[in-house]
């Protein structure tokens, strides 16, 4: 088996590589490159179930990084088993060819009780007293305080949320190398968010993204230097591409309007109930899956989606089978944003109104992604001054809500999830591959079977009955 490390630099795209990317540039000249036509919905966790798995999400059911659970009548996002994501791994067929062969899972998604042989995942405690320790989870378990020891605590507030910066990937880098001199895996997944974040801010705007291009690049340029004198295969993957936008759509707020959604107050504010509500959208990007427990609007919704500005595209039963989204977990419709739009989770109509959650990070209790949780509320007249009094209360074992987060989505100026056009958008896979198609492009789903002869040194899928 050829050693492999294969680091997955999120947002990059070839677009962006150029004269702020020294390094990648360089790898890139001495190494093939193919675009990736992106799976839909090109979100974190379906493009690494995708690449891992060489299945569609009809078949290992990461539909979204989040979906409705029709059973309990909740919503599920940015869950962690790895058991969430359903059949055979990348690591799991070379471990089958030979028996030796390990990997090391480095802040990839579904990455708790993984097969992998080394998993390290951001995992925060949640004592009985309501507060939230920043923390990461490992396997296995006595990796965590080693680590920790070495490297020092993992920068949480670096890794998400308005402090979001190059911190959280370096330690993830100097992770990589920890486990590589300690552990020699045979295979290192090994996930840099950095471009995620201003990406998301800011847009395409070189001028304003040109210093987080340098970031990155230091590090992946240091991480490419440390394992090729350790003679480990180097590869460079994205999992999409971010482009500009410019109009948030509520698709929430218009299915309220029309009396379908289950509003609780909740101390004077408002909640979604979700298992009472007729019709809903769980919002993830520039896609939303929308969910009709009332049957028979399902055509009334599907038009009146159709006619709401911002919504190009539609999809229902034959469409979601002929876009691989057919998986029980997925909604009964798809919405598919245009270039410019993107879908938030909003359904209060009266901002006073909006949940306490609402105006903080909390990943977990929104019925969507918010990307406004990268910013801090322009509104608020002295934020840092605001935040240190909150973090002082908290250590002094007060309870305190850290409502710094705004919820004005035009904030936001970048987004991701539909397909773009210009395929120097689209996610790339660089490295020393020698069956590259003429074209130059890979659907999503073939990432993998690439990724394998990579690592089993040319031995294809179909030898071991892939």
């Amino acid at each position: 088996m050829q050693r492999t490390a294969i680091l997955n630099v999120v947002g990059l795209t070839s677009r962006l590589i150029g004269e702020h990317t020294p390094a990648i540039r360089a790898f890139l000249e001495r190494n093939r490159i193919a675009k990736i036509e992106p799976v839909v919905p090109a979100v974190t966790c379906t493009a690494q179930a995708t690449y891992l798995t060489g299945k569609m999400p009809r078949d290992h059911g990461a539909v979204a990084n989040g979906w409705y659970d029709r059973e309990y009548a909740e919503h599920r996002f940015w869950k962690q088993p790895e058991q969430l994501m359903q059949g055979e791994k990348l690591w799991e067929a070379l471990r089958r060819v030979e028996p030796q062969f390990t990997c090391a899972k480095l802040f990839w998604w579904y990455n708790m009780h993984s097969t992998a042989d080394i998993a390290i995942t951001p995992r925060p405690l949640y004592p009985a007293d309501g507060r939230k320790v920043f923390d990461i989870h490992t396997q296995p378990m006595p990796l965590r305080e080693r680590i920790k020891k070495d490297l020092g605590p993992f920068p949480f507030r670096s890794f998400w949320g308005p402090g979001s910066d190059i911190k959280s990937s370096i330690w993830i880098a100097e992770s990589a190398k920890w486990i590589e001199e300690k552990h020699w895996p045979s295979l290192s997944l090994v996930y840099l968010p950095h471009l995620d974040y201003n990406l998301q801010r800011v847009g395409l705007d070189m001028d304003k993204i040109r210093f987080d291009l340098r970031q990155i690049d230091n590090v992946v340029g240091d991480l490419i230097r440390f394992y090729e004198k350790r003679n480990i295969k180097v590869v460079l993957l994205s999992e999409y591409g971010i482009t500009d936008v410019s109009q948030p759509v509520h698709l929430n707020r218009v299915f309220r309007e029309k009396g379908w959604l289950s509003i609780k107050d909740e101390l004077g504010l408002e909640t979604l109930d979700l298992g009472g509500s007729k019709a809903f959208a769980i919002a993830d990007h520039q896609v939303a899956h929308v969910y009709v427990n009332d049957t028979s609007i399902l055509g009334e919704v599907k038009s009146l989606l159709e006619a709401t500005p911002g919504v190009a595209q539609v999809l229902g039963k034959v469409e979601k089978h002929l876009a691989g989204l057919n998986h029980e977990r997925s909604g009964d419709l798809i919405a598919i944003a245009d270039a410019k739009s993107w879908f938030t989770y909003y359904y209060w109509m009266d901002d006073a109104k909006a949940p306490d959650f609402a105006r903080c990070v909390d990943i977990h209790r929104k019925c969507g992604y918010d990307p406004a949780e990268l910013f801090v509320d322009p509104t608020i007249k002295y934020p840092k001054l605001k935040i240190a009094w909150k973090l002082l209360k908290k250590s002094l074992g007060f309870r305190m809500l850290m409502d710094v987060i705004p919820i004005n989505a035009t904030l936001v100026k970048g987004s991701h999830g539909r397909i773009p056009e210009d395929t120097g958008d689209w996610p790339v896979l660089i490295g020393d591959f020698d069956a590259i198609p003429k074209s130059g492009t890979l659907a999503a789903n073939e990432v993998c079977s690439h990724l394998y002869r990579l690592c089993s040194r040319g031995q294809g899928y179909g030898s071991v009955g892939l």
